[in-house]
């Protein structure tokens, strides 16, 4: 807010006294003063000058600025109604704040303070009027007489309930999409976590089968064991002849190398089958469920006639919808900008222009004035290549430069290289190139797409951002190469 309560008084004050207006008089230059001060400037001075602007007055005498006096005159009785309801406001105030201290019980005088409270805030705190309005560039509500403040008086403003209404619909429908994205996460981490755990069952299975399989092998060989030990133990306690005539084969029998139990691999549970680098190899199958988009849409700066996808990776032409005004927004022309500004640094991003017949694409000083007609050409700060007709490309110099290609791409890599000042456009099918732009750039520049208006069916395809390749590179440090 202004720091001065009564701003419309910047406007109404003489030059020479910095008072309000008292019988004010205008010049041939347009400046007016109060009669009395131009009177005593003029004293004494044999040329008569402006006192503003110096211009030589040549009037005999004072014209009287009738239309500032009334406005002098109606301001000051406002003025002063407004004083009076700011009192009475006060005193109410003071009234409520009383009867609350006066009350008992804990449930009414904490609603009569939600009361006073909600009242206090409904009203500017410089002037004591009603917010009634609300600035769309400042984003703060204003009360009548703040809008003709000189901070607001080029500004876009709406009701408050309306300027709230969209807000909120803004936020709810931002909050819906956030939930929606990470519930398809949990989603599909959840089904991860089932797949893991299930390996690790159906690999506890198998090596209890196996080891299941070696105990009754082992077991056998034991019980064959334990029988030809009986039979030996017999035959030692048998009668003497009968122990001498089977002495050599009993000997033979008990000599008989019987073999070690054959070690059983693999019995364990592979837990580094299971752990190891967990965590990156659900990352590495994220990547084929969730894309990486090297350039996204900022909805606030889509023309009324754009629509966004909700993973703000499309853009095409629609009917007009109800959205606000702001500053960042293009009012009259087909598109809408990227979300994050680009001041260093070599980037890329590849555009699905399928078989369109208009479109624009390329980059644009963040600072570019975004109402009204736009000129799009470097002297502009748009950097951009377009498609009109079907078939005709054209570099957005000035003026166009047409263009002549080998065939028509369906999808066009944009590439900025900030520090060297390019910008480069290519067919994606072949990378041949398509034009590039060179200069210097001194601002930080936004990606700029335009999928143009609709023709009787013809151009409604949306130009879609391609997902971009994500790939991992390992960094071995200086250490573990010399410990190589």
């Amino acid at each position: 807010m202004a720091a001065n309560p009564w701003v419309l008084e910047d406007d109404m004050s003489c030059p020479v006294c910095f008072q309000t207006f008292s019988d004010p008089v205008v010049l041939e230059c347009s400046h007016s003063f109060c009669r009395c001060c131009l009177d005593t400037y003029w004293t004494d001075r044999f040329i008569k000058l402006c006192p503003v602007c110096r211009q030589t007055s040549l009037t005999r005498s004072l014209t009287s600025n009738l239309v500032l006096r009334n406005i002098v005159d109606t301001c000051a009785k406002e003025k002063i109604k407004t004083e009076e309801e700011r009192k009475e406001w006060r005193e109410k105030g003071r009234s409520m704040s009383t009867v609350e201290g006066e009350r008992d019980g804990n449930g009414e005088r904490g609603e009569r303070r939600v009361s006073l409270n909600e009242e206090v805030e409904a009203r500017c705190a410089q002037h004591g009027e009603k917010l009634l309005l609300f600035c769309m560039e400042d984003k703060e509500p204003l009360c009548v007489v703040c809008q003709t403040a000189r901070k607001h008086r080029q500004h876009q403003l709406c009701p408050v309930d309306e300027a709230a209404q969209d807000l909120k619909n803004q936020g709810s429908q931002t909050e819906k999409k956030i939930k929606q994205d990470f519930e398809d996460l949990h989603h599909f981490l959840l089904l991860e976590e089932v797949c893991s755990l299930s390996a690790l069952a159906e690999d506890v299975d198998i090596k209890s089968v196996i080891m299941k399989e070696k105990i009754e092998h082992l077991s056998k060989k034991v019980a064959s064991l334990s029988s030809t030990i009986k039979e030996i133990e017999q035959k030692i306690d048998s009668r003497d002849l009968l122990f001498l005539q089977a002495y050599k084969t009993t000997k033979e029998r008990s000599k008989y190398p019987q073999p070690d139990p054959e070690p059983v691999l693999g019995s364990l549970v592979d837990v580094a089958k299971h752990l190891s680098n967990l965590k990156f190899s659900v990352w590495e199958k994220m990547q084929q469920e969730v894309q990486y988009f090297p350039v996204t849409l900022d909805p606030n700066t889509a023309a009324p006639w754009v629509s966004l996808s909700d993973d703000l990776t499309s853009a095409c032409h629609c009917d007009v919808p109800s959205l606000p005004d702001n500053p960042e927004r293009f009012d009259r022309c087909v598109c809408v900008l990227g979300a994050e500004p680009f001041s260093s640094g070599r980037h890329c991003w590849e555009v699905n222009v399928g078989s369109k017949t208009r479109w624009d694409l390329g980059v644009l000083n963040e600072s570019v004035y975004r109402k009204g007609i736009l000129n799009v050409n470097p002297a502009q700060a748009f950097w951009a290549l377009a498609l009109r007709d079907g078939g005709q490309y054209s570099a957005c110099t000035m003026p166009w430069t047409r263009l002549t290609l080998k065939s028509k791409p369906s999808r066009v890599k944009v590439c900025l290289d900030y520090d060297k000042g390019e910008v480069s456009f290519y067919d994606s099918a072949d990378m041949s190139l398509m034009y590039t732009f060179e200069g210097k750039f001194t601002e930080r520049l936004l990606p700029y797409f335009s999928p143009c208006v609709s023709d009787a069916g013809r151009n409604a395809e949306p130009l879609k951002i391609c997902p971009a390749k994500v790939s991992v590179v390992i960094d071995i440090g200086e250490d573990d190469q010399n410990k190589e």
